[in-house]
């Protein structure tokens, strides 16, 4: 729908039953537990929130160094550091309680059974409107390989985690596979009520003069602008794929690389290593997508949602 441009567009998107102010969430471990981003911008702005992974047991990270700077991107190595779930009930809930924005808590574990528990001590906190399943970790149980890298696999943590909760179940899943639709598929058949993707794609910097790993922990995950082409691919094949919605992230800077996500089919999108670069670059790119509704003289967000025109000219 078109209009003059005189008023300001609607912005509210629904990931199924999760209902956004608007489509721009921060990614989970680029925005701590919003605690610690309060006084740069208003959280209550935001879209939503994907909090720091919260796993069964504290965690302490992998030893430094553990971030690296590389062309157009970061290497990131943290080894899913948290608080665990009691900290997180009783230190960071509370905070999070008094804000007017979407909360959705990412999770992950080193068995299924590890998921669903968490999931489980997660239903009925108040601050929590829905869960993001991260599938980018090693099963214990199975020889360490991640869960996200086999279909069944990731399909089994879905529905272990949601026989464990009534909350809204988004599903992070990983471009480290042959073919992600394969696994986006399964996961839908298993119940999930939304896909989030990419994660990180894995990569290593070397020292040169050393001769040595950039990274302690040798391998990291690769974010920022240097892998937003492949994430845009991957969004917009696995929006082909399933009907359940799709969030999408990877590289998003600013409002145009987000609108880039939402044209391909994502319903909204996470922004993660802006967020290291500009405290308020979530608030930016609201800001920003608004201005280009409004310069295109349409009214509503959800009218440039998956129209992609592919057609040759």
């Amino acid at each position: 729908m078109k209009t003059d441009g005189a008023k300001r567009p609607n912005m509210a998107v629904s990931i199924g039953r999760l209902m956004l102010k608007n489509p721009v969430i921060t990614a989970s471990g680029t925005f701590g537990y919003g605690e610690e981003f309060a006084p740069y911008l208003n959280l209550d702005r935001l879209g939503g929130m994907v909090l720091k992974g919260i796993s069964e047991n504290p965690r302490p990270g992998n030893p430094p160094p553990r971030i690296v700077e590389t062309p157009s991107g970061l290497l990131n190595a943290i080894g899913l550091e948290n608080v665990g779930i009691d900290a997180f009930v009783t230190e960071k809930a509370p905070f999070l309680e008094t804000l007017d924005t979407t909360v959705i808590a990412n999770i992950f574990g080193e068995s299924a059974d590890e998921y669903a528990r968490v999931a489980d001590k997660l239903t009925g906190v108040k601050c929590v409107d829905a869960l993001e399943v991260n599938i980018s970790c090693p099963n214990v149980n199975r020889g360490g390989m991640d869960f996200g890298a086999d279909p069944e696999q990731a399909a089994e943590v879905t529905r272990a985690v949601k026989e464990a909760t009534d909350l809204p179940v988004i599903v992070k899943l990983t471009p480290n596979v042959t073919d992600i639709t394969a696994v986006a598929r399964r996961v839908e058949a298993a119940g999930a009520d939304a896909l989030s993707l990419i994660n990180t794609l894995r990569g290593m910097s070397v020292d040169v003069y050393t001769a040595r790993p950039r990274l302690a922990n040798v391998t990291g995950g690769l974010s920022g602008p240097a892998i937003r082409p492949v994430a845009v691919l991957m969004v917009w094949e696995t929006v082909q794929a399933v009907s359940i919605p799709v969030i999408g992230m990877g590289g998003i800077m600013n409002a145009r690389d987000a609108l880039e996500f939402l044209i391909a089919g994502a319903r909204a999108v996470e922004i993660g290593t802006a967020n290291f670069v500009n405290p308020a670059a979530v608030l930016d790119i609201i800001g920003g997508i608004e201005r280009h509704l409004g310069d295109a003289g349409v009214d509503d967000i959800n009218d440039i949602i998956g129209t992609l025109d592919c057609r040759r000219k």
